[in-house]
């Protein structure tokens, strides 16, 4: 199984409506459609992506530069890949672009193998479980209203979803806490809630925010603070009852190594785009089982319910369908679980119909 070429394909994928988080106003896009073509046929599939298609470009660029390494090569081989693009990208740095366009090639190499096996992804990486607890986190943004936020928390629930997930940042904190007050008293007690700052906040902004949260039983707060300050995290997750769910932000085995030193979170969360792909997602959770803490996911619904499948320390995916028309196939969530799909790779392919229409 040799790889012959590598295709990327960029496109623009609008919102419906414009979105706000403590990040800033998300309306479109920008996704880069991955394809690697082996001698056999088979085409392994990934997709990265950035906001507003801002610098949609370089990533393409980027993975476009790190085609080389695969090239002509066996594709069966991603950790010789992995190790060699980790080497090759020593002199731009090992965070950034240049690890998200090293994500985009190994789950690429990761479906193409799944493809040759006839096997799903889940079932090469160890099969733990075939079915995953799933959160709805496509709404409840901060640019809703409060009438809004009554029928979006009220629509997931009737969907039959267990669990979802509200953004925070309001510039008084006491406006937050009037929102998740609202969002838990119509979804109930028995609504699993999880609320994310989305870095928008500073140490002591946290905790007090966070001791304001305590009473609405959260299953999680996320990301109160700046990636980068995993220190500051680490005195945010002692000072709270509340678990503290993070690490969408960083990179590779190294950054999630000193998130567990630190203890900076009680729940990880690795970006199938930014970790560092299918390979170092499963070394991060393994590293995270070994000091009994648990992995949720970010994003990519769909290609992360098969990484999710493979492991035993994870507990809930993501359930964001931003790219979901891109692909052909849809998520199977029953009752508020997600069911790994049994069909060989990621088990999605793209939608070539609808992607048409998108390409710039």
């Amino acid at each position: 199984m040799i790889v012959e070429r590598v295709e990327t394909r960029p496109v623009h994928l609008p919102l419906d409506k414009p979105i706000g988080s403590a990040l800033g106003q998300i309306a479109s896009f920008g996704c880069i459609l991955v394809s690697v073509r082996m001698d056999s046929g088979v085409v392994g599939e990934n997709l990265i992506f950035t906001l507003n298609n801002r610098r949609t470009g370089v990533l393409r660029q980027m993975v476009d530069e790190l085609a080389d390494l695969i090239v002509g090569r066996d594709a069966g081989h991603i950790a010789n890949f992995w190790a060699r693009a980790w080497k090759d990208i020593n002199f731009l740095g090992h965070k950034g672009v240049p690890v998200v366009g090293i994500s985009a090639l190994d789950g690429a190499l990761w479906d193409a193998l799944g493809k040759s096996a006839g096997l799903p992804l889940y079932r090469l990486l160890g099969g733990a479980q075939d079915r995953v607890p799933a959160y709805h986190s496509g709404g409840l943004w901060l640019s809703r209203t409060a009438d809004e936020l009554v029928a979006e928390a009220g629509s997931f629930v009737a969907a039959g979803f267990k669990a979802m997930k509200m953004r925070l940042g309001m510039a008084d904190p006491r406006e937050d806490i009037a929102r998740v007050k609202l969002v838990r008293e119509t979804i109930g007690p028995g609504i699993r809630l999880m609320a994310d700052a989305n870095q928008g906040l500073n140490e002591a902004q946290a905790i007090r925010l966070g001791r304001m949260l305590e009473e609405y039983d959260l299953t999680w707060f996320e990301e109160p603070l700046p990636a980068y300050d995993v220190e500051g995290l680490a005195r945010v997750a002692a000072a709270l009852d509340t678990p503290i769910a993070s690490g969408e932000t960083e990179y590779t085995r190294y950054g999630f190594r000193r998130m567990l030193e630190l203890r900076t979170a009680d729940i990880l969360m690795p970006d199938l785009q930014r970790v560092g792909g299918v390979s170092e997602f499963v070394r991060v959770a393994h590293m995270a089982e070994s000091h009994d803490v648990p992995v949720s996911s970010h994003l990519f619904p769909e290609t992360s319910i098969q990484v999710l499948g493979g492991l035993s320390n994870a507990i809930y995916l993501e359930y964001m369908p931003w790219f979901s028309q891109l692909y052909r196939e849809k998520l199977v969530i029953e009752n508020g679980v997600a069911v790994v799909p049994e069909r060989p790779g990621w088990g999605f392919t793209f939608n070539e119909d609808f992607i048409r229409h998108l390409e710039q």
